[in-house]
Parts: structure tokens; C-alpha cells; sequence
């Protein structure tokens, strides 16, 4: 094990970690070196940034939806082939649950603090202090490397900032304010906002490794190398059975499809399945040589004239489901399905029409958190419960009764989720499935034989 492996937490959302994780990394990759980067909790969209930033697939880590035991694991591969592991936590430090601090102790991973100090001075040093002590106060110590300033004004600015650290607590980086900044979260990848992205991105890099923060990756690397805790071990995590051997899964990615785990693909392709992607939005039909329909989540509504214009697209999903073919619909995916959806202001476009109901968008948010969902009696008795999550601003209004009900980890109700098509093999929910929580299960979803 050779790799430094880094979790960047801080103060709020909003305070800029994903840009300064994304900086980081493209400056490690600037040098030469490898990287590989994670992001806590059950996140889409974040991780599309961090992808581009790091060149590889950024997978989630949290001990609810993924496990511990997962996460643990994928640190520990990560940590055999990186130079530099870094992991960007959710919320504050102390948010949750899951929080960061707790996955940061969980894994043994020290912590970087971001702070956006754009408005304040010596103010830093006590919300640095504070974010560093308080897990020892509470006989739960989090391993504070140091800190990392966000939209410091000049020189001066972040001179004032590292005279007000607490002594052993360095200032790592003093992040500029740029120019260019990433598009707004719901933008995601979308092709428009590839190119602001990019330049963002090289605009932070390029001030990482520029006075005053010109040591700073050099600081990073010359840590020790992290030694996994003694319960991870370094046991193989068990291959998934090859359920889904032979089959070929079509898959919808494109801008109003894009809420794809990169755990999610992976399970599948380990279960021995093939996978052939395909753009709704693009006016493709369903690839007729495919054996199973998935149809993730994203941002159908700001895309909803294009979709009810796709009549190709429309056209071959209805023959699908009336031929009875296994489809699973997952938020966004349900939303496409459905007779129609009406957007914020009123106006409504088709949908593909397959899935008896109305979606309305909203303002507010609808649902947010972890479930878990047991797909049917014939899996439920054998395997654990499929874990995942749900955010979703929209409501479904359906007159079918659902086939189930997620649960939320308190033991309450969660999403309902349907059965349609002739045969019972269409699944809709606003339920993201986490699928290597459950291999058998997500077999099952999609037409292989329990």
C-alpha cells in the first residue's frame, strides 16, 4: 500500500469542495502522478466534475447505502494503484448521518478543511479550530491534517488567514477566486456546460500549483501512505454470480439520462451482462438486441419538448412494454414513461405514454434519503434488501396500486413503487437502486431468473 489517501471536508455545502477536489486532482495529474477520486454519500452529480477532473470513474463511499465494508474495499484498491486517494465528503464535517467525520474514521483517513473565506479574516482560524476539535470534544477524534482556504482575495487576504491558524494546523492552499466558475449543480455534464467546466478547472489547477500554494500537491505526496484499518484486511470482495451471463442490458445515457452509478455499470458487467447504451434524446430506439431495459434517473423536464418530440424513440419503448420485456424505470426514467409530465410553469408535454400516471413538477423537494426495496416474494426470502436512495422535486400521480413500498432506514414508508406491461416485468420508482448491494435482486429486476 503505497497511496495518500485524503477526505476534504469542511465547513457547509456550497463552501466549493468539489471544485478544490477536481483542482487538486488535475494538478497531481499535471505532475505526472496518479490519482483516483471518491465522493461520500449518494451523489450523481457531483462525481460527473471530479470524473473529469481525475480521468477515471469517481465511485461513491458511504456506510449506508454502499456499506462499509464496500467502501472499505474500494479505498483499499484504489490505494494499490493511485499516488494520491482523495475522497470529498458531503455537507459539513459533521453532517449526517453518515457524516464525513465518521467515514473518516471509519477508513482512517485524515481530513483537509476547506473553508470559503471570501468574507472573512481572522474569523478562519476559529472555524478551522472549531471543525478540527469538536470531534474530540464529542470523544470521537477526526485526524485534521490542515486547512484550505477557498476565494481568498489576494496576498494579504490569505496571509491574514495562516497567522490566524491554530499552531500545527497549516494553510495548505489559498484558492483564488476565478473567473470562470463551474455551472450551476443541476447542469451536471450537460454538452453546454463541458466547455465552462473545463476552463474552471484549469483555471483552479493552474492556482494550486502557483505562490503562494506552489508546495502544496508536494505536501499532499510526502505524507505517510495509508494503513487500512485492521478490520477491512485485504480480502478479495466476493464476485458477484454471473446471473446476467449472456444477457445485454440497453442503457439510456444522455443529458436527460445521466444519473448512472459507476458501481452500477460495474455490478453489471461483473453478473456477466453486456451493455449498449442509447440516447432517447438523440431520437434512438430501444436497441432491439437487447434482452432488458434500464432507464436511469436525471433531468427529463428540462428536456421534456425534446423527449414528446423523440417519436422514434416513444414509438419503440411502447413496443417493448407491450411485447413484455423487463424494464426497469428509476426516477427521471419513471418520469419518461409516464402519459405526461407538466413542467413549473404549467406546461405540459407527452411522455412515452407506457405508465398510466401524471408527473408534476415542484419547487420543493419531494423525497430525499436511503431505502431499501425488496423487488418480489421470490428474492426477498434469500437475499438482504436492495439498497439505494431517492431526490426527486417532482410527484407521480398514478391510479394503479404499487406493487410495494420502499422503507426508509428508520423502518417508515418510503417509495411505492409499480408493476406494469402484460407481464408484470416493467419496474418504475423514484427508488435509485444501489445494485451491488443486491446482485440477485437487481438480476431479478431486470428478467434473469432468481
Amino acid at each position: 500500500m503505497s497511496a495518500v489517501v485524503v477526505m476534504l471536508s469542511g465547513l457547509a455545502s456550497g463552501q466549493g469542495k468539489t471544485s478544490v477536489t477536481a483542482a487538486l486532482a488535475l494538478a497531481v495529474r499535471a505532475r505526472g502522478r496518479r490519482v483516483v477520486v471518491f465522493k461520500l454519500g449518494p451523489d450523481f452529480i457531483d462525481p460527473m466534475v471530479l470524473e473529469r477532473a481525475s480521468g477515471g470513474p469517481v465511485f461513491n463511499l458511504d456506510d449506508r447505502m454502499v456499506g462499509l465494508a464496500e467502501s472499505r474495499h474500494r479505498v483499499v484498491q484504489a490505494a494499490a494503484q493511485a499516488d494520491l486517494v482523495l475522497i470529498e465528503g458531503a455537507m459539513g464535517l459533521y453532517d449526517g448521518p453518515p457524516s464525513s467525520a465518521s467515514l473518516a474514521r471509519a477508513l482512517g483517513v485524515p481530513v483537509v478543511v476547506l473553508v470559503d473565506a471570501g468574507s472573512m479574516a481572522q474569523t478562519f482560524g476559529a472555524v478551522v479550530h472549531g471543525l478540527a476539535s469538536y470531534g474530540a470534544a464529542r470523544g470521537e477524534p477526526v485526524t485534521v491534517l490542515g486547512a484550505v482556504a477557498n476565494r481568498v482575495a489576494s496576498a494579504g487576504h490569505a496571509a491574514m488567514l495562516l497567522e490566524s491558524l491554530p499552531p500545527g494546523c497549516p494553510l495548505l492552499a489559498a484558492v483564488p477566486r476565478v473567473a470562470t466558475t463551474l455551472p450551476e449543480r443541476h447542469l451536471g455534464l450537460s454538452s453546454e456546460a463541458v466547455a465552462q467546466v473545463d476552463e474552471a478547472l484549469q483555471a483552479l489547477a493552474q492556482a494550486m500549483q502557483t505562490p503562494p500554494n506552489s508546495d502544496c500537491i508536494d505536501r499532499l505526496l510526502a505524507l505517510p501512505a495509508w494503513q487500512p484499518p485492521a478490520a477491512s484486511g485485504d480480502a478479495v470482495w466476493p464476485a458477484p454470480p454471473a446471473t446476467l451471463a449472456g444477457r445485454r442490458i440497453a442503457v439510456a445515457r444522455d443529458a436527460a439520462f445521466r444519473f448512472i452509478y459507476p458501481a452500477n455499470l460495474a455490478c453489471l458487467e461483473a453478473m456477466g451482462a453486456s451493455i449498449e447504451f442509447f440516447s432517447p434524446l438523440n431520437d434512438e430506439p430501444v436497441p432491439a438486441s437487447a434482452h432488458a431495459l434500464w432507464l436511469p434517473g436525471g433531468y427529463p423536464e428540462l428536456f421534456a419538448e425534446q423527449l414528446a418530440a423523440a417519436g422514434q424513440w416513444r414509438a419503440s419503448v411502447q413496443a417493448w412494454v407491450a411485447e413484455g420485456r423487463p424494464v426497469l424505470a428509476e426516477c427521471g426514467g419513471m418520469m419518461a414513461l409516464a402519459d405526461g409530465l407538466t413542467l413549473v410553469n404549467g406546461q405540459r408535454h407527452a411522455m412515452a405514454g407506457v405508465l398510466v400516471g401524471e408527473v408534476r413538477m415542484q419547487t420543493r423537494l419531494a423525497a430525499l434519503g436511503v431505502q431499501t426495496m425488496q423487488p418480489g416474494a421470490q428474492t426477498e426470502a434469500l437475499h438482504p434488501a436492495m439498497r439505494g436512495h431517492t431526490f426527486h422535486f417532482s410527484t407521480m400521480s398514478t391510479p394503479l396500486q404499487p406493487t410495494g413500498q420502499c422503507q426508509r432506514l428508520d423502518g417508515s414508508a418510503g417509495e411505492p413503487w409499480w408493476r406494469f406491461g402484460p407481464t408484470g416485468k416493467g419496474v418504475a420508482s423514484y427508488f435509485h437502486a444501489y445494485f451491488p448491494s443486491s446482485p440477485m435482486h437487481t438480476a431479478a429486476l431486470l428478467g434473469a431468473a432468481p
